[in-house]
């Protein structure tokens, strides 16, 4: 029987303008109390909420699960995990991270020593999505508090379950100076782009992005942009199909097709695009079901996040097969409940309604190619991707991808595993993002990287003082030459 997601009636959080104002004020004044903190002070505030969050994964699982029916093991792989994961790598380095970087000095300079000192930011706002609403809020908190800022964060009004349950648990965890959530809609994310913070982080959609870019921009504050776009996966001659078919299901289904990373198409080489595609099936029936009700039964796949998300991907859909694709499966919607099934398309061309734009949810459009001159004209015709996936076995071709496109990340013979390297920068390029995070790029992010000399010794300058002339400025002006 198909398990029916019910729509929530409850009225949503109103922007509470004094509690905003009041926590503002409050994390302005803590700003440098915090700023001052210790590395053992700020791992025993991280790892305060790693127990927390380790003793309510249950709890956050069930919320989730209310808000878009995500399986519990897609919860702990991609919500839990990369969060302890961060939260682990992070207490772990945050030492090394935190002490002034040497760097060297040139001959002129003779007498000094300069360094890099990286200091908190200060009062520093997260806004963050629904699509992945614990880690993708969790993971810039983490990196603003091992760099000693003091955060506001606001979660997604389209996850509400999951959004009360942040709300307590950052309550229980932080004082209001330290970190504060507000829940709410348009409002309140309004109300809060209206305050001078110093840093601005977003993760959401481009259109949303130009607006908080632009609060920024009123108060001179450094910001950075997660977006997303059409990442592209390239399948060429030599690729093991049967692994590509198997990743690519994986990656595309998981969340139900609501990942910003996920592979929005395919370009399969055509001599390889029937094996993927009979791969592809036999994949999709093994991880969700071999008919149509089997799938709609799956407690293993996700639903739309709401109404308007289930009728933006159906339209699409409808377009697309009307304008001449063919559906090799998949294709069935239900309204009521927002499913949309895992869903395969081939006879793609560039014009249709499915490559407008990123799809952010269950279909994978698949497109052939000769030459990869083909692809790259279709990928650098477009906007830079968050991620781009390229199955290949020959190490030269995969090379020649890389030397033609751009993207935020890449992965070969995989997908979205970059995400989950705590050592790896993640974020986009152009219209997918702007500055990156995890590990020690997400602590250089929140924090201010303070360039400083000091001269202890007498300075080798002071030839260089007026006046200009004389043996004085012969001298320096041949010094000056000899050092270049």
């Amino acid at each position: 029987m198909l398990e029916l997601v019910p729509v929530t009636t409850e009225s949503k959080p109103t922007a509470d303008l004094a509690r905003i104002q009041a926590a503002f004020q409050a994390q302005r004044a803590n700003r440098w109390v915090m700023s001052r903190t210790t590395t053992a002070e700020r791992i025993a505030r991280l790892k305060r909420l790693r127990e927390a969050i380790i003793a309510r994964r249950d709890e956050l699982a069930e919320a989730i699960h209310q808000d878009f029916r995500k399986p519990a093991l897609e919860v702990e792989l991609t919500e839990i995990h990369p969060t302890l994961e961060e939260l682990n790598h992070t207490v772990k380095h945050l030492s090394s991270w935190m002490k002034p970087t040497r760097v060297g000095t040139p001959l002129l300079l003779a007498g000094s020593s300069a360094h890099v000192r990286y200091e908190a930011r200060g009062v520093v706002l997260v806004l963050a999505p629904w699509n992945y609403p614990f880690q993708l809020l969790m993971a810039p908190l983490i990196a603003a508090i091992a760099a000693g800022n003091t955060v506001i964060c606001k979660p997604s009004e389209k996850t509400p379950h999951t959004a009360r349950f942040l709300s307590r648990l950052v309550r229980d965890v932080f004082p209001e100076n330290e970190v504060a959530l507000f829940e709410g809609g348009a409002e309140t994310a309004e109300a809060l782009l209206e305050l001078p913070f110093d840093h601005f982080f977003f993760t959401g959609n481009p259109r949303i992005g130009r607006k908080v870019m632009e609060a920024a921009a009123k108060h001179l504050a450094s910001v950075t942009l997660e977006l997303g776009g059409k990442s592209p996966a390239i399948i060429d001659e030599t690729a093991d199909v049967q692994a590509a078919a198997e990743r690519l299901a994986w990656g595309k289904f998981i969340n139900g097709g609501q990942t910003c990373v996920a592979p929005d198409y395919v370009f399969v080489h055509e001599s390889r695009q029937q094996a993927f595609i009979d791969a592809l099936k036999a994949v999709i029936a093994r991880f969700y079901g071999a008919t149509e009700p089997e799938r709609q039964a799956s407690a293993d796949f996700s639903r739309l996040v709401d109404a308007a998300a289930w009728r933006r991907v159906k339209d699409l859909v409808d377009r697309t097969v009307a304008a001449g694709a063919r559906v090799e499966v998949g294709g069935v919607a239900d309204g009521p409940s927002r499913y949309l099934a895992p869903t395969v398309l081939t006879g793609v061309t560039p014009d249709m309604a499915i490559m407008e734009g990123e799809i952010f949810g269950p279909v994978l459009p698949v497109m052939t190619y000769r030459s990869r001159d083909e692809v790259y004209a279709h990928i650098q015709g477009g906007d830079k991707p968050l991620a781009l996936y390229v199955f290949s076995q020959d190490k030269r071709a995969v090379e020649d991808v890389f030397r033609n496109t751009t993207s935020g990340g890449a992965v070969v013979n995989n997908v979205l595993i970059h995400v989950a390297n705590p050592n790896l920068p993640f974020g986009g390029v152009g219209m997918s993002g702007l500055g990156h995070y995890h590990g020690v790029y997400g602590f250089r992010t929140f924090s201010h990287e303070r360039a400083v000399s000091v001269q202890w010794m007498k300075s080798l300058a002071a030839v260089f003082f007026p006046p200009y002339r004389g043996k004085a400025q012969e001298w320096a002006s041949r010094a000056s030459r000899l050092l270049e």
